[in-house]
Order: C-alpha cells, then structure tokens, then sequence
C-alpha cells in the first residue's frame, strides 16, 4: 500500500464476484453477490426524477447541504419513527448515498485510534470506513442461537474502553440479518451511557423486517437521542440504489462538524437525485411493505431449498450466511465450486469481521432474484458441493 490508511483495508469482494459473473454474460447464473434488487422504486420518485432531469435548479451545487424538501422529509420521517423532535434546518444533512454518510460522520466523531465498537460479522463497507477514519474497529460477535442470530451481550460489555469514542449500529444488519432485540438495544445503550460515546445508526434497512415486532430506532430509547446520530438512504427500502442519496440526522452538537465534513468531502449530493428520494419519502405508497413480503419469500424458499445445511436465518435486510467451514470448505472455494458447477454467484465474507469468525461464511443475497430462479437452488448448491 501507497499510504498506511490503507495497509488493513482488504476491499469487499462483492466487486470481484460482480465482475466475473458479468464477464460469464449467463442467463442462468444465479446473481447471488450483489447488494441490489430487481423490485422498482415508487411510481412518484420515478416520475420527480426524470422532471428534476430538465430543471435548472437540478443542475446545481445548491443548496449544499442538500434540498429542503428532502431535508424536511428525512427530518419528518424520523421523528415519527422515534418521537423524537428534529429540526430539518440544524439537525439533518443530505449526503452522496448512505455509506457517504457514515464515513462523513466517523470524520466528525474520531480522532486516530479511537474505537468503534461494531458486530462481527458486519459489512466490510463499514468497517473499512472506519479505518479510513481512522478509527480501530472494536469486533463484538454475533451468534447462532436458535438458527438465527444474537447479539452476544457479554463481549458487548465487555468492548468498552477509554478509547470507545462510537458504536455503529445496523438493524436489520448487513451481511447476517440480525434484527436487534430490546435487550440488545438496551445492552447497546448502556454502553453509550457508560462510556460517553456517540452511537452512529445505520438505518438503510430498518423497516425489512420479517418479524412481527416493531422498528426500534435507537433514539428512540430514554436519553439516547443526545448521542444518536443516524444515517438513512433510499437505496435499499426504496430500491433506489442508482439515486445515491442518503441523509444524516441527528443532535446540534455534532451536526455542524458534520456538515462541515460533508461540504469538505463530496460537496454536494447528486442534484437531478434528490427530488426523487423527497417524492419516495412522501409517496402515498412507498411500496416498503410489498417489497418486503416479496422479499420474505425468495429467503423462505432458500432457507426451504438448503433446509439441513448450515444457513443462519435472517430476521431482516437482503442476504444470508452459510457456515462452509461446517461443512469442511473455505468460503473462497465454496464460492468458487458454486460458479463453476452451479452457475451461482455468491461472496465469501473476508474482511467482513474476524477471520475466525465472519471468515466461515458465504453470503447469499435474495434481493435480487425471483421466487421462480430460486426454484431448485438446493439441488445446485449441493451438486456444486457434492455433498
């Protein structure tokens, strides 16, 4: 590496396993590896786009921090979620995508060698920008409980120290599904409470959720609304991946740095983008809860298809694990005798968490592939694994 920033920063792997299974141009592969999704985003956003496309005000850097019907929208759509009053014009930032957001945040939160405690496994996006910020990645295991995932509280407690400057929280979580549970939450906030660090929110999934329970926002939890910030997007409830818009809403105290950051970083957010996300927020129908249960089936038919291998069952979100170090594989090679034999594509999860641990898994995502292709996915996996 050019620069130690980024002697511990492995890439994600999904771009590898994107572009190959582009290269192979296979109608039948199994597009597995990707975050994205085939279910369109709301009729308004398509429609406020392509006006906004024509617009001169569109075409602009203006307003910086982002426009205020968007704004005012995230600000809104927060405070019915957490009954959390929140300002649009002092609390809540536009940012270029979701994970823009996150690394703008980390700029304004850390000094180098600071730590963020996270779970393990957790997106490599996240814990890379981390260390792009500077940070040290604080890993507390998930585990398998039940054939879904828990929150191991113990190791949660035991994650403080006098360098905890953040959590940085995801539920439904990416790559595992968790859904957080009150006691998680509770656990989780009482870290907060005992170390003084800020908890910074990924809520780009919060309401896929396959459970009965509610959306339980963290700053929506007694007193943590002065040390949540929180980062939303329309790229993945509103299957708006190409729009790259997401916002930052959270207390005065930090939102300032964090604008600041912004304005230093990318600038501006995409101009002919954010009607768009403003008209999905407001849409009569958003179509979160259709896409949702659409979503629930194609997990319900992989879980069914490879019912008797070692799956960990998401509660939320667009993928799920396979244990193939259970099974006696490496990831690496379970995905590469998937592609070969089965035409699947599906990323292992190196640089996800620990090797120990986020390194025993396959990631499938579901999101993207119809009920229909996903018909007899068990047979492919274990022909390809010839087990």
């Amino acid at each position: 590496m050019t620069v130690e920033r980024l002697r511990h920063i492995p890439g994600i792997g999904v771009d590898k396993m994107g572009d190959a299974a582009d290269a192979a141009s296979n109608r039948e592969m199994l597009r597995l590896e990707n975050l994205d999704t085939d279910i369109p985003p709301p009729r308004e956003a398509i429609e406020a786009t392509q006006a906004a496309i024509t617009r001169d005000d569109a075409n602009s850097y203006l307003p910086f921090l982002g426009i205020d019907d968007l704004r005012k929208a995230a600000a809104e759509r927060l405070t019915k979620t957490t009954g959390v009053s929140y300002d649009w014009k002092s609390q809540c930032v536009i940012s270029a995508g979701g994970l823009s957001g996150i690394l703008n945040a980390l700029l304004a939160m850390l000094e180098p060698g600071d730590e963020v405690v996270i779970t393990d496994p957790a997106y490599a996006g996240l814990i890379n920008r981390i260390r792009l910020a500077g940070g040290i990645p604080r890993l507390v295991p998930l585990v398998v409980m039940e054939g879904g995932w828990r929150l191991d509280l113990e190791a949660l407690s035991q994650a403080a120290s006098a360098r905890t400057k953040a959590i940085l929280t995801m539920s439904p979580s990416m790559p595992s599904g968790i859904v957080h549970t009150r006691e998680e939450w509770e656990a989780i906030a009482d870290l907060v409470r005992r170390t003084g660090a800020w908890l910074l929110h990924d809520a780009a999934m919060e309401r896929i959720l396959y459970t009965d329970g509610p959306v339980i926002h963290p700053a929506g939890i007694d007193g943590l609304a002065e040390r949540t910030v929180s980062v939303g997007s329309v790229s993945k409830e509103y299957r708006m991946i190409g729009w790259r818009v997401g916002w930052i809403t959270g207390p005065r105290a930090i939102m300032d740095d964090i604008g600041l950051v912004s304005l230093t970083n990318v600038v501006c957010q995409v101009g002919i983008g954010m009607p768009g996300a403003a008209a999905a927020i407001t849409a009569p129908d958003d179509g979160i809860a259709a896409a949702t249960a659409e979503w629930k089936a194609r997990r319900d038919v992989i879980l069914a298809e490879l019912s008797g291998l070692p799956v960990i069952r998401p509660d939320g979100g667009w993928s799920l694990l396979i244990d193939t170090r259970a099974m006696g594989m490496e990831p690496g090679e379970a995905s590469r005798l998937l592609f070969e034999k089965a035409a699947i594509a599906a990323t292992p999860m190196t640089g996800w968490g620990s090797p120990d641990r986020a390194g025993r898994y396959l990631r499938f995502v579901f999101a993207n592939e119809p009920v229909h292709r996903l018909a007899g996915i068990g047979d492919r996996v274990r022909r390809a694994w010839s087990i």
